[in-house]
């Protein structure tokens, strides 16, 4: 039976601009970032299953991902014709959740459990708080939603989280055993 890692890699290899595995203990966790979702600069922050606080402590989020032994961090990449081609970084985000979602169903079933690119987009209006989210199987928070400094997360993998001007990188983590 193949492992998670090689199913993974196959499906991203050519795909995504980076890829790599590190231990799940060596991800970086910080509660400053949960301070940055408070100011609610995005909007979603109290409105969203998939953002704090809905989303948990980060001490238990982190106790929780670190239980497992490996993480792969694959990013995207895509080119922009400005900083503020609102319309390009979404164009980029939807290729690289498509990315995301195919190797979400070459592993399930396997235990890998995912945190995905940027806030829940699934629903046009999030249930929270009134209901149970819709797609529990299909949603999931950000990195950044969990308390995890995708700046240094970067660093740890050895890869590049600003790579120049006009140009936008999105990141998606999968941990397993």
């Amino acid at each position: 039976m193949k492992n998670v890692e090689e199913i993974l890699r196959k499906e991203l290899e050519g795909k995504a601009f980076e890829v790599a595995v590190i231990s799940a203990n060596d991800i970086p966790f910080s509660t400053e970032l949960i301070k940055a979702c408070e100011l609610n600069r995005c909007g979603r922050y109290k409105k969203s299953w998939m953002c704090p606080p809905a989303v948990g402590e980060v001490s238990e989020l982190e106790k929780k991902y670190k239980s497992y032994k490996y993480a792969l961090v694959f990013t995207t990449k895509g080119e922009l014709e400005d900083s503020f081609d609102i319309e390009g970084i979404e164009k980029v985000r939807r290729r690289h959740l498509e990315l995301e979602r195919k190797a979400v169903e070459k592993v399930r079933g396997y235990g890998a459990e995912w945190l995905s690119a940027g806030s829940c987009v699934i629903c046009d209006q999030c249930t929270y708080p009134d209901a149970p989210c819709r797609f529990p199987d299909l949603a999931r928070p950000s990195p950044e939603a969990c308390g995890i400094d995708v700046t240094s997360l970067a660093k740890v993998c050895n890869m590049r989280y600003y790579n120049g001007e006009n140009t936008v990188t999105f990141f998606s983590v999968f941990f397993f055993n």
